[in-house]
């Protein structure tokens, strides 16, 4: 894992001593794009756009969840709230009684628009679970990457959450794994967030169960190009983020959101659908965008790529 989370036990046990209270965990997930145009459930990218949260283990009693931001009146409120489920699933996978939990989220991450707001939920709940269960107790890194993929289901979103940067997963021995590269810096990532949510299932039933033999070429030799451009190369963007094998078949589930990534794309700037949709990726330089976009219903957002994943901040 990335920053703080190597050892992610010692703040909830140093916090404990000081303050002879519960132990108290905090985390801070990053935001995720995945597929980054060709990379089909294979690459992701960690963005600036981050949610919050407090786990504490208390003593006796129920568990508790408080959510404020987005989600907030709309996701539940018990048991079922991912966060928790994940971390629950954590202790389960140690081996470790679960305590009751008090659970805070300050979310920031867009529900449901293709930034990953549920790999990151379920990578918050497993990091604070292993930061409360302390060293020794917790899952090593390789068991929590593959139980968030599995928690989630998008290996390539909870990779970029956990790990920050680009990332590459693929499965193994019927394990996930990933790993982390570093984007040149000069790329800067705008996000165009639209107003309507998106349901992954919803999307994933548009894609045909066979695609010609030229296509499948074709796409992936844009994965192994998009990694090059956004790793060395930033000016083969735009070739580079061509796909064939999901995007052209998605595009009934959103026409809002194809009609931008085209009007992006002839105006040369490298665009995308980020993840599932509906919102779109553009991997600009930093240059000024171009006018008269189909914008309308999007709110524009220019984040920079988060580097440093999920981290333990106290």
């Amino acid at each position: 894992m990335a920053g703080d989370t190597k050892r992610p036990g010692e703040h909830a046990d140093r916090q404990a001593r000081s303050s002879g209270e519960a132990p108290t965990v905090r985390v801070r997930v990053p935001a995720t794009t995945a597929n980054l145009g060709p990379g089909f459930d294979t690459l992701g990218l960690a963005l600036g756009l981050h949610d919050h949260v407090e786990l504490t283990a208390l003593d006796d009693g129920p568990s508790v969840v408080e959510v404020h931001g987005e989600g907030a009146g709309r996701v539940p409120r018990d048991e079922r709230h991912l966060v928790l489920k994940a971390a629950c699933a954590t202790y389960d996978l140690a081996g470790v009684a679960r305590p009751p939990l008090h659970l805070t989220c300050h979310n920031e991450i867009p529900h449901s628009r293709g930034l990953g707001s549920s790999a990151s939920a379920a990578v918050a709940g497993i990091v604070a679970a292993c930061a409360l269960l302390g060293p020794g107790k917790a899952p090593d890194d390789a068991a929590v990457l593959d139980l968030a993929a599995r928690f989630d289901g998008h290996a390539d979103n909870v990779a970029a959450c956990l790990y920050g940067g680009l990332v590459v997963t693929w499965c193994e021995g019927g394990s996930y794994r990933g790993t982390r590269l570093t984007p040149r810096p000069e790329v800067v990532p705008v996000v165009f967030v639209s107003e309507h949510s998106s349901s992954t299932e919803a999307t994933r039933g548009l894609l045909p169960d066979r695609i010609p033999h030229a296509d499948a070429a074709f796409t992936a030799a844009r994965s192994a190009l998009v990694v090059h451009a956004l790793t060395c190369a930033p000016g083969l963007l735009l070739p580079a983020t061509e796909d064939r094998l999901h995007q052209p078949y998605r595009r009934p589930a959103y026409p809002a959101t194809a009609d931008l990534v085209d009007a992006l794309r002839a105006a040369e700037v490298p665009a995308v659908v980020s993840g599932a949709g509906p919102t779109v990726l553009a991997l600009t330089t930093g240059e000024p965008l171009p006018e008269g976009l189909p914008t309308s219903g999007f709110t524009t957002m220019w984040l920079p790529i988060d580097t440093e994943g999920a981290v333990v901040t106290g």
